[in-house]
């Protein structure tokens, strides 16, 4: 299915989000959000018609609980 740039929805009503929009969706850096690919919370991403990766909200959501997790166990460990 063609991802629609302008809404970030597809016919099967999932939302998808490329990585600058995860980064404004989320407040965080996008370089943060780099970071969770290569840290494995966010996997298997779609491409757009533009060659762009893009996440949908359950794996952006799902990322972000994993990334708070491991700040959280980071800070025990730490403290």
């Amino acid at each position: 299915m063609p991802h629609d740039t302008s809404l970030g929805r597809e016919a099967d009503g999932e939302w998808w989000f490329t990585i600058r929009e995860i980064a404004a969706f989320t407040g965080r850096a996008v370089q943060t959000i780099y970071s969770w690919e290569r840290r494995g919370h966010l996997t298997q991403p779609r491409r757009d018609d533009r060659g762009r990766r893009i996440y949908s909200q359950r794996q952006v959501a799902a990322a972000e609980r994993r990334a708070r997790q491991n700040t959280t166990a980071v800070r025990r460990i730490a403290g």
